[in-house]
């Protein structure tokens, strides 16, 4: 029986600390991609001739250099991928997935996600959790329907419909294809029965971790989170690592982008949407119909649990 068919394209700047490990995990996948076009935007670490070594040997591995850019930013992100996704347009494929240059999963890792495309033709988009320094999302707050950029695998018929990837500098661009995709009808879910490992700390390619907590109240504004919603988002973060500067910069970050009047990275039916989830999902919360505390720490073992730590090993 033929298998499903897909492609990946990898945005790589600078990865040549991690990219290897990505490299073997998908060399190392029961079904590999029909073509996976590494898109190595302007890297200087080295991380081409990591990349080569791989393409000499598997020759549905491609690289593809852009030219250097002085700034790192997300909107440089999704022209490498369009670079990527037009070398593509003449392959046979019926899923598209966008891979960072440094995660690393097992090796059932898409085939597993395929066969939740194949069995949901409502499914338009689909990933796993990831995990970081013992990081988890936690899920009494994190909708299982949002998809992290990590690692995003689409239906091609609804990559198609969305329209690609949006280009915003500020970030958030795996989040707008998640609400476009469900906008358009499609079905998004992240399945935590499996995970992707995240090597580079979220926010440290562009700064310390203390700004990165200050950019992503930027961001949330950017990105229309409505003000109750942040105002909880920033309520739980006090509680967290770094404890109270981690909050407080995120609401610091929220606030001065509202008095500024910054530019709202989404259009504005984009942003109602969003925000109606949010408020049904905090209403949820605030009622106790929301996902149970014991089902949590079930999802959160399944991601820390002995594979993951046993696979980290390698």
């Amino acid at each position: 029986m033929a298998h499903p068919t897909y492609v990946l394209v990898t945005p790589a700047r600078n990865e040549a600390e991690f990219i290897e490990m990505t490299l073997g995990s998908v060399v190392a996948q029961t079904i590999r991609p029909a073509k996976w076009i590494i898109v190595s935007d302007g890297s200087t670490d080295g991380t081409d001739e990591i990349v080569r070594k791989y393409a000499l040997e598997h020759r549905w591995i491609e690289l593809l250099r852009m030219p250097e850019r002085r700034e790192r930013h997300f909107a440089g992100k999704v022209q490498a991928f369009e670079a990527g996704y037009a070398k593509v347009k003449d392959v046979s494929y019926e899923f598209i997935g966008s891979l960072d240059g440094d995660v690393s999963f097992d090796s059932e890792y898409f085939s597993f996600l395929l066969q939740k495309l194949v069995e949901d033709n409502g499914l338009g988009l689909v990933g796993t959790p990831f995990a970081e320094s013992n990081r988890t999302y936690d899920y009494r707050f994190t909708s299982i329907e949002h998809v992290s950029g990590a690692c995003q695998l689409f239906r091609r018929e609804c990559f198609e419909q969305i329209g690609g990837y949006v280009p915003v500098k500020g970030g958030g661009i795996d989040l707008i294809a998640v609400i476009k995709a469900r906008m358009k009808g499609w079905k998004t879910r992240t399945f935590t029965e499996k995970v992707c490992l995240h090597h580079r700390k979220m926010g440290s390619a562009q700064g310390s971790a203390l700004t990165a907590w200050f950019r992503n109240g930027v961001k949330d504004y950017a990105l229309g989170c409505h003000p109750i919603w942040e105002i909880f988002r920033m309520c739980y973060q006090l509680s967290k690592r770094p404890y109270f500067v981690g909050g407080f910069l995120l609401g610091c970050g929220y606030v001065w982008s509202l008095i500024c009047r910054f530019e709202r990275s989404i259009p504005l039916d984009i942003m109602a949407f969003r925000r109606r989830e949010q408020m049904s999902r905090l209403t949820k919360f605030l009622t106790g119909k929301s996902i149970r505390f014991a089902q949590l720490k079930m999802m959160q073992r399944k991601i820390v649990d002995g594979r993951v730590e046993a696979f980290s090993k390698k």
